[in-house]
């Protein structure tokens, strides 16, 4: 069994770092893995949603693989960051919608895979945070931009400057992840979760999220035009002429993302 595993059923892929006996901690082979199987989730029809989690039930991810950090010359530093960037970015910019299942500690590089999904839900006995400042470093896989987006900057320079590692509570408290659920609910949930994106069309699903996602980028108008030339999109596919006669004849649509 390789570093990542990869299931698929009902159109929900759940991708699975395979290391618990590191901690789910990145090496660069599981980063190489990881970029493969994103890129193959990307071009996949029939993948609606993407589950991402760890192995195990201590860890998420906690990030860069120190042992193998020791080991490594100033430039093999260097390109494991190129690479993890690389990684995070694709799943960051994935059509499908996203969901990081926090099933344990969810450090550094682990909470930044985090941030580059769409939605996160945590179990009740996760820790977090981006805790690099600690090891005389930064967050260097996203953690600086993709955190004050999401709660804002004063409380993202709070957690990143103290290194501060938060309870799963405390997370949702902040603003950091979108449900918090007891660990042995954790999958179901994510499950559950997915099955309400599943009900909406998939190509509306996608053209939605790549219009709030590239619209938050840039002024208003322009993002206006966004919004614009991604609702065009919707309007020639089967999808929506289904949804409109699903309606007239009361009954539940059927999608076939076409």
């Amino acid at each position: 069994m390789g570093q990542i595993c990869l299931e698929i059923e009902d159109h929900i892929a759940t991708v699975t770092i395979n290391r618990a006996e590191s901690l789910n901690a990145f090496n660069f082979e599981t980063l190489i893995e990881l970029q493969n199987q994103v890129e193959n989730i990307r071009i996949n029809k029939d993948i609606r949603v993407v589950i991402f989690t760890g192995a195990g039930d201590k860890a998420f991810s906690v990030g860069a693989d120190l042992k193998e950090r020791k080991t490594l010359t100033d430039e093999q530093v260097k390109r494991n960051l190129y690479k993890i960037n690389d990684v995070f970015n694709v799943i960051d910019q994935l059509p499908q919608p996203t969901i990081a299942a926090i099933n344990g500690f969810a450090f550094g590089g682990g909470m930044e895979l985090a941030l580059a999904c769409d939605f996160r839900i945590a179990a009740r006995e996760a820790l977090m945070g981006l805790t690099e400042t600690s090891l005389a470093i930064i967050p260097g896989a996203g953690g600086t931009q993709r955190l004050p987006r999401l709660i804002g900057q004063a409380k993202a320079l709070e957690l990143i400057l103290t290194a501060r590692r938060l309870t799963a509570l405390e997370a949702l408290t902040y603003g950091v992840v979108t449900k918090c659920v007891e660990t042995k609910d954790l999958m179901g949930e994510c499950i559950s979760y997915a099955s309400q994106l599943l009900k909406n069309g998939p190509i509306a699903l996608q053209q939605a999220k790549f219009a709030i996602k590239n619209g938050m980028n840039t002024d208003l108008n322009s993002g206006l035009q966004i919004e614009r030339k991604a609702y065009e999109v919707t309007v020639p596919t089967e999808d929506r002429l289904e949804a409109l006669q699903a309606f007239a004849e009361k009954r539940k649509p059927i999608f076939k993302g076409q």
